[in-house]
């Protein structure tokens, strides 16, 4: 994709992504994709966590992340497919009601309480903005209100210290399998 130069790349004077690793990403995202026998199998979660080096006159990172967002959702997409073909929608359904019933846990926390805290000097996500979307999620699961994985996706939080925030690798962590979840039930 990127060889054939369908990402647009920043000035000289400023940092994109490093062309080499974007292109070898999604190199290697093609070839899986479209290998029948699953043997360089991607998952949504790999495409999440793709990450790239940053370079002056790299690729722009606004339209490669928008490219990565619409692979998660193709990878997310295929692998449902592949497991309805196998077990049934039925199965694929209870699964993923595992899955959801999994978050809940932390749902049901306290506000301010449902993240571990970084310590007093250190800083975190805003448990208050946090919180935020965890009520949203609330409602989906609750009440069928809508949220979507790139709401998810695309949530910045401010940066707290000590009890106000929460660490921020283990909110990452909930949130990609919220995504997770929201991918499945698209």
């Amino acid at each position: 994709m990127a060889k054939n130069g369908l990402f647009p790349r920043v000035s000289v004077f400023k940092l994109g992504y490093e062309r080499e690793d974007v292109e070898e990403f999604f190199d290697y995202a093609r070839a899986a994709y479209e290998d029948p026998s699953g043997s360089r199998e991607l998952d949504p979660f790999d495409v999440r966590r793709a990450s790239f080096d940053l370079s002056h006159g790299g690729y722009a990172p606004a339209a490669v992340d928008a490219a990565l967002d619409r692979l998660e959702v193709a990878f997310a997409m295929r692998g449902r497919e592949r497991y309805v073909k196998s077990y049934g929608q039925d199965a694929w359904m209870r699964d993923l009601a595992d899955k959801a019933q999994s978050l809940y846990p932390r749902l049901r926390r306290p506000v301010g309480e449902r993240f571990a805290h970084p310590g007093a000097l250190s800083a975190g996500y805003d448990a208050a903005d946090v919180d935020a979307l965890l009520d949203r999620l609330i409602t989906f699961f609750d009440r069928g209100e809508p949220v979507t994985p790139d709401e998810i996706r695309n949530m910045t939080f401010g940066r707290r210290h000590g009890k106000k925030a929460y660490e921020e690798r283990v909110v990452d962590a909930y949130l990609a399998r919220a995504v997770d979840i929201l991918l499945g039930a698209s």
